[in-house]
């Protein structure tokens, strides 16, 4: 296998050097990250400056971008025609149903969906351990399953593992995304000038978290793989929508 791993977190990040340890028993890796943490970055491409690369001493290579610019830049640039799949993390936190909107882990996978392979983005759901051999270990596993997975082209599988050691993971399941309730208000602050300034509030609780969900299955010491799809048409609302258009 021929992966580029990538992530949000930035090129020194713990989960990105855990990744690319364990993967690099199975495959032949390339490594090109952002220079610093763009959590929250989500699809976004830097268009009003070019880019600069870096290679580091342990090969991998350095982005002054977002996650999306870097895969963009291995596929197409750094590495054409090399890779067969991006894996995308292991992000230092979750990514839990409303989350893969903002999530720049997702969004680094998302850029690899023209491959044949489908593109994993996966996150350690932290609780202060920091087993992050344990979500590498998982992603070796699955990438070494021998039945090829025959999914739909650009599907993603967004992976969530507990923060625990491996033989305490209860197995791994096939989940929906669930949902979170709406976030805190962003809180004021002041800096050092006296100038206001808005920090956002963390991410709401899980609000549609039951069984089959992400949220349910990491709850309960399962690893949750859910697939995603780039199209976000919501196609039950046509008949609906169509009415009420025609309506004078």
């Amino acid at each position: 296998m021929r992966l580029l791993l990538s992530n949000d977190d930035g090129v020194s990040a713990p989960g990105l050097e855990a990744m690319a340890k364990e993967l690099e028993k199975i495959a032949e890796i390339r490594v090109v990250a952002p220079d610093r943490d763009h959590s929250g970055a989500s699809n976004s491409l830097t268009l009003t400056r070019p880019l600069h690369p870096v290679r580091l001493a342990n090969g991998f290579v350095a982005v002054d971008g977002t996650p999306p610019d870097c895969v963009h830049l291995g596929l197409n640039l750094l590495y054409p025609d090399e890779i067969e799949r991006v894996i995308s993390g292991i992000n230092t936190h979750a990514n839990l149903g409303d989350d893969v909107l903002y999530s720049g882990t997702v969004a680094a996978a998302t850029e690899g969906r023209f491959l044949q392979q489908p593109a994993i983005a996966v996150s350690l759901v932290n609780y202060g351990q920091h087993h992050y051999d344990t979500a590498a270990r998982v992603v070796r596993e699955i990438l070494q399953k021998k039945l090829p997975l025959n999914v739909s082209p650009r599907t993603i599988l967004n992976i969530n593992v507990p923060d625990l050691p491996y033989d305490e993971l209860r197995g791994i399941q096939v989940t929906r995304l669930g949902h979170r309730a709406k976030s805190g208000n962003p809180q004021k602050i002041l800096d050092p000038r006296g100038k206001v300034r808005y920090w956002i509030a963390a991410a709401g609780e899980g609000e549609d978290a039951g069984p089959g969900t992400d949220f349910y299955a990491v709850r309960h010491n399962y690893v949750s793989v859910t697939p995603l799809q780039v199209d976000m048409t919501r196609y039950e609302a046509f008949s609906e929508l169509s009415t009420w258009l025609e309506t004078p």
